[in-house]
């Protein structure tokens, strides 16, 4: 376990940065950036009045989205080691606290990645073509949800005379062709990445082998896991698209169900609910399984659950295994 000599907390805004610096847990200098490459110069010259080699230096962030995007790739460059912390990991790890600002947040982060720093990975960006993947399925998700919104509209000609509906539903009419085309265009990029891509390709076809996994959740797990290479285990990719359940129990008086817990991936949630819904009405063993389950009085919906963690270990075991899934109780006598 390295231990650095240089601890530096950042707090990341849309146009500045809020710096900490500890060494040996102490607060040696706080001072504000541009969000720039102007001013993450500042920073190597800091490093250096300290006499501090870059290796010896440990960078934390707040996970603030495309605002820390550009100090990433800076720290890539300049070969730095640093990591990418949720906001809630950190504001829970403060505990009581009253009042808000740039400068205490990133204080926090420092003591945080101080306190921290034998159990925090060194964080590194995707590869470019899974990034890009990331913002078309990304523009796909809301073109989708898009044209939903509009087609709305044509509920009112069951309600509302035609002379009055008539230039609303015209309207929307050539504004959701326009997206739809829009829509087969950002799949069509998509799919030229995957194809043009041999990891990607094999990544997807192997996962879509399982039953009830289409293109959608072969992508998104695909892009999630950064092809299965960033969350090797399929419990807690599980615990991350928030269908593990867990137990809710506390001495003699708390006996809740085991649950699943609400901070989860959802959209990856929602893709696996879809999957597992397929599976059990394409796969005869998942199908079996749930009427069982099912008959020996067990939660509809529990058991569910179970199918997609079921889904979801299979896509795992097919692409580790690097073969497609074989249906086994298709061959069974």
């Amino acid at each position: 376990m390295k231990k650095y000599k240089m601890i530096i907390g950042i707090d990341v805004s849309k146009s500045k940065l809020d710096v900490c610096i500890l060494i040996d847990g102490q607060n040696k200098k706080q001072f504000i950036i541009e969000n720039s490459p102007k001013g993450y110069a500042e920073i190597l010259k800091t490093i250096k009045l300290f006499s501090f080699a870059n290796e010896d230096c440990f960078f934390c962030l707040e996970h603030t989205g495309v605002y820390a995007m550009p100090i990433c790739y800076w720290f890539e460059q300049n070969e730095m080691n640093y990591c990418l912390v949720p906001a809630l990991e950190i504001k829970r790890s403060i505990g009581i606290k009253r009042g808000k600002s740039d400068k205490a947040d990133a204080l926090a982060i420092a003591r945080f990645a101080y306190y921290k720093q034998g159990e925090l990975a060194c964080f590194r960006l995707p590869e470019k073509d899974l990034q890009l993947l990331k913002v078309l399925m990304s523009e796909r998700e809301k073109i989708v949800r898009a044209i939903k919104m509009f087609a709305r509209t044509n509920e009112m000609k069951e309600f509302l005379p035609k002379s009055i509906t008539k230039q609303a539903i015209g309207m929307n009419s050539k504004t959701v062709k326009f997206l739809q085309k829009q829509q087969k265009e950002v799949e069509s990029r998509i799919t030229g990445i995957i194809e043009n891509t041999p990891l990607f390709k094999n990544t997807v076809e192997l996962a879509k082998s399982v039953p009830g996994v289409g293109d959608q959740t072969a992508i998104t797990l695909m892009i999630t896991t950064r092809c299965f290479t960033s969350i090797t285990d399929w419990r807690k990719m599980a615990c991350h698209a928030g269908v593990a359940p867990f137990e809710y129990t506390s001495g003699t008086s708390v006996h809740a169900k085991t649950k699943v817990n609400q901070m989860a991936n959802k959209k990856l949630k929602t893709l696996l609910n879809f999957a597992a819904l397929n599976a059990k009405k394409y796969d005869i063993e998942l199908r079996l399984y749930y009427e069982r389950k099912v008959s020996e009085g067990k939660n509809g919906m529990s058991v569910m659950n179970a199918i997609r963690c079921k889904v979801l270990s299979r896509i795992y075991a097919t692409v580790k295994r690097g073969t497609p899934y074989v249906p086994i109780a298709r061959y069974a006598a």
